[in-house]
């Protein structure tokens, strides 16, 4: 006996502890050495043995009275002490070991005796979500606008009800699972026979068998067709966004609610406007006389044409600003900004008299006029004398 552990040390609790302290503890040590999870791995199958043997004899009253009084001896049939009792021929002797592996695997262990939780296979079953891709223009997506998309999606049957059999017949309860769709089978383990649930090949599944299918839908009670959606595309979305339909995308099943549609919309790039969040950017030539002596300008927008005063010396690069004329903030009642980068243009294939005229105009310029060339210079000459 002195080979064996203490069946307090093995489960991880500390004596006089409280049954759901153990059930707990056993819970947790199964789960870990469970031959299913650790296939072909000895030394978690001797653990789980080991495990198995101390919850058994700790979860039983009596046999804890013993083994608290007369350790291992207690317990063991050897000794002649009421003991083990089979405890490895198979798992019907453990209490509730069937309530615990249900718990921990899903049902999946029914030869412990747990109750099997399944999906009815009968039961409503939502539709999936249908995708689909939406190009826009920039203003399109900006100021949002209707739009006409075409899906693929099914649709119930309307020749059989969504049931997938003929006219006049019914589908049959599978009489291999009586409708459940999943059948018990056995394996042999070192530990005993363990039972599992799969499910059913005679019906798929399903829990029913069609004998006669709607020639329509071929007894799938669903069919795929072309469906033409008219959509209203949110101002202010953005590309790679998505917004989705309710209720548009596939039917469900047994009465199952039907999916979505979502919509992912794909922006393409707009040669005079750039999006920055809400707000929109876009560049503005200036004559070299606008620039320099001011000039009231039309500015576009997204909303339309917009009035400007340019004020005079206004250099290249310079960005002003019109508040609310941005893009719309998705279902909000506020706007971006808009913002206008100046581009001062030089002017080119001048002819004689335009040179001539410049030149003239050049010649009455001085330092006063020109404040960056003035003080570039400066700092030109305080680096040349040193």
């Amino acid at each position: 006996m002195a080979d064996k552990r203490d069946y307090y040390e093995v489960l991880g609790v500390q004596k006089g502890c409280s049954e759901d302290e153990l059930k707990k503890a056993y819970r947790k040590a199964a789960k870990q050495y469970h031959p299913d999870l650790h296939p072909g791995d000895a030394e978690a199958e001797a653990k789980f043995k080991e495990v198995n043997e101390a919850y058994e004899v700790l979860s039983d009253s009596d046999k804890r009275a013993r083994y608290d009084q007369f350790g291992h001896a207690g317990v063991d049939p050897n000794y002649g002490a009421g003991g083990a009792g089979g405890a490895y021929g198979g798992f019907g002797g453990f209490g509730d070991l069937g309530d615990i592996f249900g718990d921990l695997f899903g049902g999946g262990f029914g030869g412990f005796g747990g109750a099997t939780r399944t999906r009815d296979p009968n039961g409503p079953i939502r539709g999936r979500d249908v995708g689909y891709d939406l190009p826009l223009s920039f203003l399109e997506a900006a100021l949002g606008c209707k739009k006409q998309i075409k899906i693929s999606r099914l649709e119930t049957c309307a020749e059989c009800s969504g049931k997938g059999a003929a006219k006049g017949t019914s589908p049959e309860t599978c009489p291999d699972c009586g409708g459940s769709g999943q059948v018990r089978t056995q394996r042999r383990t070192p530990f005993g026979v363990i039972q599992s649930m799969g499910a059913c090949t005679k019906c798929g599944g399903k829990g029913k068998i069609i004998r006669d299918p709607c020639k329509k839908c071929k007894g799938l009670g669903r069919v795929r067709i072309s469906k033409t959606l008219e959509v209203s595309v949110p101002a202010g979305i953005d590309n790679g966004q998505t917004f989705i339909l309710r209720g548009q995308g596939d039917h469900g099943v047994n009465g199952g609610p039907a999916g979505d549609v979502q919509v992912t919309v794909s922006v393409r790039p707009d040669p005079t406007f750039e999006r920055d969040g809400f707000d929109v950017w876009c560049d503005i030539p200036l004559t070299f006389a606008q620039a320099t002596l001011g000039d009231e300008i039309t500015v576009p927008t997204i909303d339309g044409k917009a009035k400007y005063s340019v004020p005079e010396g206004t250099q290249n690069g310079t960005v002003f600003r019109l508040r609310g004329k941005g893009i719309p903030y998705i279902n909000g009642r506020d706007k971006g900004d808009q913002y206008v980068r100046v581009q001062v243009e030089v002017p080119r294939n001048l002819s004689g008299k335009q040179k001539e005229a410049l030149k003239n105009f050049d010649a009455m310029m001085n330092d006063k006029n020109y404040e960056k060339r003035k003080s570039f210079f400066e700092r030109f000459k305080d680096m040349a004398g040193k």
